[in-house]
């Protein structure tokens, strides 16, 4: 049996846990709170969110068959904002801006390649309930000063862009299909003709060389803000200007949820290949109340692709400080009717928070130092008949091969020492 297309098994976590703890205390100090949420979704909760028309809804999701009528069907989470968004107002939530995030395995049905899973793993965070531009900026903020100053990342850029209100996007909509209806109407991939018709914003993810350079002459939605969203792009830019954040303006970034508005955002790299975000998100400011919320809270969030963070951070070990790990205690019965007294002692030594193996499988002792060896151990805790009869213990420095016998009763404070 061979494990599923587009999974992946991990037999070594430590750096997969390191991100993890390393984000976990970052956000912690923003004071962010953890929360988790149900790996199986109601189907619905995605249509309304994400869109009818967006990929991840229409080619992507994973279906969970069962006797559940069709307006009932469930679904393997593709995304956490929208189910963070369900836990808020399905359990009242009313202090706000709710600041939160939660970690775990999504589902998408797409053509595995570098960077890109079936089930992959994703960080995701969200404030709930600020209009504030100024909190855009301290939340991008936050996210590069991880990549940065606690993953030691260089090898990234910041691109954004600003999608306007919901007004300044109906109309730009329409300026935009009246400039793809023009010269350009037959020269776009069919992809795009398909796109131009139920989701025209996302014609800028066309990986088409042709249809890119027709989009170069396309109007952009940061030249046709309303007043108030053309104030809050300046400011958005002028703060992180302030905050010393290095960015570029993509103004053909829209992210591929319908449910963004104004501030958009991603950390792209060109280390990864076509994959290149690792880390993206926005603002969305009327999600809430289009998933039943009594009032709209204006909100802001952003995801990072776990595996994509350990494709970047992989081949740069020496920029990190990954924490040790304990020194290994190996309990060596030299016979089998030293077993007993060797689990005895290795409870002893676990009770004490070492870290221990006992050979259980006899062998000569020379073979049982040998494998000892081979898993790195510190010490090997000798145990024959002498050290029974005498409720001694040799302990021996597998560094050094230095060996002492030691009492049973010193030999945790001898370890620990």
């Amino acid at each position: 049996m061979k494990r599923i297309k587009g999974t992946q098994d991990f037999l070594d976590l430590r750096l997969f846990n390191y991100i993890l703890d390393l984000a976990k205390k970052q956000l912690q100090t923003y004071h962010f709170t953890e929360i988790a949420t149900p790996i199986l979704e109601p189907l619905e909760l995605f249509k309304r969110s994400l869109g009818l028309y967006t990929d991840v809804v229409s080619k992507e999701m994973f279906l969970i068959q069962g006797n559940q009528e069709e307006e009932d069907a469930i679904c393997l989470r593709p995304e956490a904002t929208a189910p963070t968004l369900r836990a808020f107002i399905e359990n009242g939530i009313q202090q706000t801006p709710w600041k939160v995030f939660s970690w775990g395995p999504m589902f998408r049905y797409e053509r595995p390649q570098k960077g890109r899973f079936r089930q992959f793993h994703q960080l995701n965070i969200e404030i709930i309930g600020s209009a504030s531009v100024a909190q855009d900026a301290f939340f991008i903020t936050m996210l590069d000063r991880f990549f940065h100053e606690k993953l030691h990342l260089n090898n990234y850029a910041l691109v954004i862009n600003y999608l306007g209100c919901f007004a300044d996007r109906a109309a730009y909509q329409i300026q935009l299909k009246e400039f793809l209806d023009g010269a350009q109407a037959s020269n776009i991939c069919s992809n795009c003709q398909e796109r131009k018709e139920k989701n025209i914003m996302r014609i800028f993810d066309c990986k088409s060389p042709t249809c890119q350079q027709i989009y170069t002459n396309a109007p952009t939605i940061i030249e046709n803000l309303c007043a108030g969203c053309t104030t809050e792009w300046t400011q958005l830019q002028e703060q992180l200007h302030l905050l010393s954040v290095t960015h570029a303006c993509k103004p053909t970034l829209v992210r591929g949820l319908d449910y963004y508005c104004k501030t958009v955002f991603e950390f792209v790299s060109h280390n990864l290949g076509a994959q290149n975000t690792f880390c993206g998100g926005g603002r969305y400011d009327q999600l809430v109340l289009q998933l039943g919320g009594k009032q709209d809270q204006p909100s802001i969030g952003a995801a990072m692709g776990l595996e994509r963070l350990l494709l970047l951070l992989d081949p740069l070990p020496q920029a990190l400080t990954l924490p040790p790990q304990p020194a290994l205690h190996v309990v060596i019965p030299m016979h089998a009717q030293h077993i007993p007294l060797a689990l005895l002692i290795a409870d002893t030594l676990t009770a004490a928070g070492l870290c221990v193996e006992v050979l259980l499988e006899q062998d000569s002792i020379k073979s049982m130092l040998r494998h000892t060896n081979k898993m790195g151990a510190s010490y090997a805790l000798l145990i024959g008949d002498e050290e029974q009869q005498s409720r001694s213990i040799t302990v021996k420095n597998m560094i050094t091969s230095t060996q002492e016998t030691i009492k049973q009763i010193d030999v945790v404070a001898y370890l620990k020492r």
